[in-house]
Parts: C-alpha cells; sequence; structure tokens
C-alpha cells in the first residue's frame, strides 16, 4: 500500500486537482491588474477596521482595472449567525463596497470563480487535501481531543513550545498499512498538514506595509480538514486565493504571525504565494493609553454605529483614506470637489503603526462632504436615514418636498456653503426652527444677548414688521433697511462706527439683527437670515414676532 492507496481510502470521490486548476484558469487581465479580496466571516457585525481593509482592497484593485471581491469564509459553523452572510453584505453596499465578484445576499453571487462561500467548496478542499496525502505532505490523525490537551498539559509542565510538532505530532510516524487499519476499525480522524519546517530555521519575507520582516520557519503540524469535513481557515484561504487567482492580501497584522504557515502551504501545494499586506489596526486614545478599538467596549467599532448615527459613507471613505495615506489630505485641499477614485493610494506609505481614531475628525469630514452636497441629496439621504431611524421627521420632510428643498438650499452652492450638518441625526436640530410644528411645539429660550431689555426688543420687533419689511427687497436693501432700523433706535448703522465710539452708543446693527434672529428661530446663530425670512414669509414672521414679544 502506498500513499496514493491511502488517499483514495480517505476521498474516494474527490476529483484530480488538475480538475480544477482547468475550471479556474488565470484571470485575463491587463499586466500590472491585481485582485483582492475581503474574505469575513459571517459571525456578527462587520469592524470598522474590516471595512478599512476592504476600502483599501477595493482601492487598489479599481486603480489597476483589477478584480475586487467577496469570499464568505464560515467553514467555522458553530460561531456563524443568522442570516449573518446578508448582513455583512448589506453593511459593505452601504458604505460602496460593492464588489466586481463574489457573494450579493446570502445564498447569491456573480463571477466566474465561485462558489465564493467556503462552506460550497468542500469537494475543492478535499481534493487538494488528498493531493498532498498523495504526497506524502499530510496524514490522517486520531488523536482524540482528551490526548490533546494530554499533550498541551506536558508541555506546559515542561515549558516548552506548545504544539503538534516534532516529537509530540504521535501520528505523523504512523505507517501507511496502521493508518489505513485505523480508519478501516471506524476510528475518527482528522487531517494535518505535514510541515516540513524547522523552527531553528528562518525565512524571510517582504510584506508591502511592514517591510522586510523574518521569522522562525513553521515546524506546526496544523489540522487542515476537520472531523466535519471543512477545512480549517488556513488551508482553505491558500487554495482560495491560488484558485481566485488572488494577488495581493490585505489584511490586519494579527495574522502577521501566520506568515511562515501560510507560504510554506502555497509553497507544498506548489502555488504561488500572493503579496501580503498587513494592516495596522485603528486605535483608541483611552485615557492617555493607546488601544485597539475593541467590538465589546467601543460602539464605533461596528459599522452599523455609523449608518445609525447618519454619517454619510463618503465621510467616512474619505476619513479612512486619511489614515490609509497621510498625504490624502493635502491631495483632498488641492482636489476638492475630485472624487476619491481619482487619489491614487499607495500601500507602501501606509503607516506600520496604528492609527489613533479622531471621531471630531471624522465629523468634521462630514460637515464638509455634506457642505458639497445639492439640496436634492440632503433632502434625499435625510429622508432615507430618517425613514429607519426619527419617523416623525421623515412624515415632515414628506409632506412638503419643495419647502424641505428650499430650507436645505439655505446657503447651499455658494462658496463658502453651510457647514451645520455632520451627520443625518444633525438634520432634525438644524432645520426645526423651519417648521412651525417643531417649533411651537419646543419651549423657547429667548437669549437676545446685548439688547435684553423687553421694551427695546418690543419695539425692534414691531417696527421692523410694520415699516422695514418687504419680502420683495432684494438682500442689500434688506441689510439696508436693518441699518436704518438700528439708526432709527439709536443704535450703530456699522459695526467699526459703535467699535470706534463705544461709549456713544449701546448697541450696534450686529445686535439688532440678533434679536431679529432670536425671535424667528430661537437661536443666536443660524444660517443666512435673508434666506430664513424668504421662506418663511411676511405672515409667519409676524407670528414668531408675536410669540418673542
Amino acid at each position: 500500500m502506498d500513499y496514493k492507496d491511502l488517499a483514495n481510502l480517505i476521498f474516494p470521490e474527490a476529483k484530480e486537482i488538475n480538475y480544477y486548476e482547468e475550471k479556474y484558469p488565470e484571470r485575463n487581465l491587463k499586466e500590472g491588474a491585481i485582485v483582492t479580496r475581503i474574505a469575513p466571516s459571517p459571525t456578527g457585525f462587520i469592524h470598522i477596521g474590516g471595512l478599512y481593509q476592504g476600502l483599501i482592497a477595493k482601492k487598489i484593485a479599481k486603480q489597476t482595472d483589477g478584480v475586487f471581491f467577496i469570499r464568505i469564509e464560515d467553514t467555522d459553523q458553530k460561531r456563524q449567525v443568522e442570516n449573518g452572510t446578508a448582513e455583512i453584505i448589506n453593511s459593505l453596499n452601504k458604505f460602496g463596497l460593492n464588489p466586481d465578484e463574489g457573494m450579493i445576499d446570502e445564498t447569491e453571487s456573480k463571477g466566474n470563480y465561485g462558489p465564493y462561500k467556503q462552506s460550497m467548496r468542500k469537494e475543492i478542499y478535499q481534493s487538494y487535501a488528498k493531493y498532498l496525502i498523495e504526497q506524502g505532505k499530510a496524514y490522517p490523525c486520531f488523536c482524540s481531543p482528551e490526548e490533546i490537551e494530554e499533550i498541551r498539559q506536558k508541555q506546559e509542565a515542561a515549558k516548552i513550545r506548545p504544539g503538534y510538532y516534532g516529537v509530540w505530532a504521535k501520528c505523523r510516524n504512523l505507517s501507511i498499512e496502521e493508518m489505513a487499519k485505523k480508519i478501516e476499525a471506524g476510528e475518527k480522524y482528522i487531517i494535518r498538514f505535514k510541515s516540513p519546517g524547522r523552527e531553528d530555521r528562518k525565512i524571510k519575507h517582504h510584506d508591502l506595509i511592514k517591510g522586510n520582516v523574518d521569522f522562525p520557519e513553521n515546524d506546526q503540524d496544523i489540522v487542515i480538514i476537520k472531523a466535519d469535513g471543512l477545512p480549517t481557515y488556513h488551508f482553505a484561504h491558500a487554495i482560495d486565493d491560488h484558485l481566485m487567482r488572488t494577488t495581493h492580501v490585505i489584511r490586519g497584522d494579527e495574522w502577521l504571525s501566520s506568515v511562515p504557515l501560510h507560504l510554506q502551504l502555497f509553497h507544498e501545494l506548489g502555488f504561488k504565494a500572493p503579496k501580503y499586506a498587513h494592516i495596522a489596526p485603528i486605535m483608541k486614545n483611552d485615557n492617555g493609553n493607546k488601544r485597539k478599538l475593541s467590538k465589546r467596549k467601543d460602539p464605533e467599532a461596528a459599522v452599523s454605529y455609523y449608518v445609525e448615527m447618519g454619517i454619510p459613507k463618503e465621510a467616512v471613505n474619505e476619513y479612512l483614506l486619511n489614515i490609509a495615506n497621510s498625504n490624502f489630505e493635502n491631495w483632498r485641499r488641492a482636489n476638492k470637489d475630485a472624487s476619491i477614485d481619482e487619489f491614487e493610494l499607495q500601500i507602501n506609505k501606509m503607516s506600520v503603526s496604528g492609527a489613533l481614531f479622531d471621531m471630531v475628525k471624522l465629523l468634521d469630514v462630514g460637515k464638509t462632504v455634506i457642505s458639497k452636497f445639492t439640496a436634492e441629496e440632503v433632502y434625499n439621504q435625510s429622508l432615507e436615514w430618517a425613514e429607519n431611524y426619527d419617523k416623525d421627521l421623515a412624515e415632515i420632510l414628506k409632506k412638503d418636498k419643495e419647502y424641505a428643498l428650499k430650507v436645505f438650499g439655505i446657503e447651499r452652492g455658494n462658496k463658502k456653503p453651510r457647514k451645520d450638518i455632520a451627520k443625518w441625526s444633525d438634520v432634525r436640530e438644524n432645520i426645526e426652527y423651519m417648521y412651525d410644528e417643531m417649533f411651537n411645539s419646543k419651549k423657547q429660550e429667548y437669549n437676545y444677548q446685548v439688547i435684553s431689555d423687553k421694551e427695546s426688543i418690543e419695539k425692534i420687533l414691531k417696527l421692523y414688521i410694520e415699516k422695514y419689511y418687504n419680502e420683495n427687497d432684494d438682500k442689500q436693501t434688506w441689510f439696508d433697511k436693518i441699518k436704518e432700523l438700528a439708526g432709527e433706535m439709536g443704535y450703530a448703522k456699522e459695526v467699526k462706527e459703535f467699535k470706534a465710539n463705544p461709549g456713544k452708543y449701546k448697541a450696534h446693527v450686529g445686535d439688532v439683527s440678533t434679536v431679529l434672529r432670536v425671535a424667528l428661530t430661537g437661536r443666536t446663530n443660524t444660517p443666512d437670515m435673508y434666506e430664513i425670512m424668504q421662506i418663511l414669509g411676511k405672515d409667519r414672521i409676524k407670528s414668531r414676532f408675536e410669540k418673542g414679544i
């Protein structure tokens, strides 16, 4: 009996690997085109770090006319959650990470290199496991979980490196006949890789982000096929990345220590290894200490948080690109209105250490991004958000779209557009004074500031409506009339006059404007008051001034 007989005994139905090599040929892409993937497990929400990796993977594929695909790594069946794949795909799509190939919902996919779900590729893995057994590079292991635990305890007691290797690999040196006999007797087994590595030898590796690194060789006989017939992550990813013709693997640097094993698997399978880029994690400042963003402690670790807050995908992507390449900020300053697709991401310029997550900076980016949207875009996106997270606001926006567009159009499209909305959850607070039902339902705090005596406030509001307001005035005429009103009340018509003679005047035209603004909106700070008045109209202005009085 030889290894081929043993392989046939274990995997009698498995196809020859040539079948798959022909089925999934080299991709017909232009020279230099990069093929990348994101390969999440359907075990819960997508982490912001996963989104970050996906963004970078898609960006470098796109800028080389390559391919970006999504593969679902679901070989760990115990940890799966219901509809986990659909949840992941929806989350990625919300941030523009639609794949060229791969899973598009829970069960469907697109592309010629599938299936794109590992649980559906069982036969493929078994063919390659069979091939390794035929080569004498893999073997069945009959050790029970109790025996493995016993080995671990002995290693711990002796203070030596844990694992299944060397003299500790009990089943490694069984004869082919012994292995066959155990299988025929119905003993349970798994398949292990027979590592040719030695821990006292080093491998040199060039990582696209970390640079040159060296490691001890892998000498562990890892499990490649589990008792349920499904592969382990290490084995599956090597076969998938080979057959899907992945050129670059972008992943978190927690996988850096697996490089010796992964390169070894590629070599022993006869595959060309992809290039690896290990990304530093996104960090958080926790009372002066840097730590990784935690799924357990930090709500902002989940991408669903950004959806619920209503931070636009464009803002999140811009912010992540800024973390990825520090020159992005300067590029954006020089290319204010360009699409981020025009920015060329350079992997070798990514930081070796983790960047600190900065919510303030992200919200600043959000303000800038939303300030460039048209009123129609702001309306559509804020309504979409409100339909899910603020039903009352959604009803108000839907009731009169034309009016809402006027409200969102205030100070939009100017050289210096308004920057008061950082996320869609800010919309209610920023527009409620434009809607009577919201304005009147709140107890207003009228903080008139400099001009605070009731008599003066009442006189300003009455005079303005009775003598100075005309809805047909252009903006300059409108402001000139507020100056005249200030003069009639004995205040400085110009701020510079007031500053030149502070003892002569109690207040100036700006303070008069503040009285009008506060009575109108309940706020001291709003976008352009002329535009607000044009939209509200004389009757509503009068009604609000009466309420203010």
